[in-house]
């Protein structure tokens, strides 16, 4: 009677499997095709990308990524078959909290009214605040700008106090984009309908455009900017103190900025369209 490596009869092994023993040894003698080859290529580059960006990684942009470095053309689905068999997929992403209502000084149309697309940089600037919990009870929020243009994080500011947070971060990439005059999306958060927020927008010429109460898909791209964060970085680890979280929060916005391809920006990060764009 014939055993494999671990003892076990082959002809029970192919009745527990429901095949002939015929086609075992088919399998078992067969040369290995190119095509066989290629995927054994591919797969190690799957394992190669989803263990730099530890899993958070669908096949969707693990393709991009392939295609990018390996300078191939290689179909999604075929990655999700081959990741599929090596057991791989992405974090799972959370809701996102309730939406929080405020009694506003200002307020302002909703002048974007979900137009998302933009060809131009410094255009439709996107910004909100999200909050996160430390294992110690404490929270800290990040205010954070985006630029529809090349979806890049244009400024961001962490603390442990909401107050004066907007104005910091507005303040921050008006420095880094000085003739910027954009269209400055938010929703209707205290700091956002406050005189001196709508003040500090007229002096770079920007106008003021808010999302309807309670309608947080009006500023989508924000949200979901968000959820990547959050699903890509946050909820894959233990926070214990402010410091770990800033740390983790600058070194995810720098690879989201100069790393992080996008589908929608002919396969290039945030950063690297920008200069692209710029330059022609």
């Amino acid at each position: 009677m014939e055993l494999n490596q671990y003892g076990y009869s082959i002809s029970e092994l192919c009745k527990c499997a429901r095949i002939s023993r015929s086609s075992y040894y088919k399998w078992l003698n067969r040369k290995e095709t190119q095509r066989d080859k290629e995927n054994k290529e591919i797969s190690n580059e799957i394992i190669k990308i989803y263990s730099e960006v530890k899993g958070i990684y669908g096949y969707r942009r693990i393709t991009l990524n392939l295609n990018k470095t390996l300078g191939s053309n290689y179909n999604h689905k075929r990655i999700y078959r081959l990741m599929k068999s090596m057991n791989m997929s992405a974090v799972i992403r959370k809701k996102r909290k309730r939406y929080v209502h405020s009694t506003p000084q200002i307020t302002a149309e909703n002048l974007l009214n979900r137009n998302f697309i933009t060809e131009n940089i410094n255009e439709k600037w996107l910004t909100d605040v999200t909050e996160f919990k430390l294992t110690n009870g404490t929270k800290a929020y990040l205010s954070a700008i985006l630029d529809l243009g090349d979806n890049s994080i244009v400024s961001y500011v962490l603390g442990t106090s909401n107050n004066k947070l907007v104005f910091d971060t507005l303040d921050k990439a008006v420095i880094t984009n000085p003739t910027a005059t954009p269209l400055f999306h938010s929703d209707r958060g205290f700091q956002y309908t406050s005189k001196s927020f709508k003040l500090k927008l007229d002096a770079i010429n920007a106008k003021q455009s808010m999302s309807r109460v309670g309608r947080c898909i009006d500023n989508g791209p924000m949200e979901g900017f968000w959820g990547i964060l959050k699903s890509e970085m946050y909820y894959l680890q233990k926070f214990h103190t402010y410091e770990q979280l800033e740390k983790a929060i600058d070194e995810y916005i720098e690879f989201y900025n100069t790393k992080r391809i996008q589908k929608k920006l002919k396969g290039m990060a945030p950063l690297e369209y920008r200069s692209h764009t710029l330059a022609s």
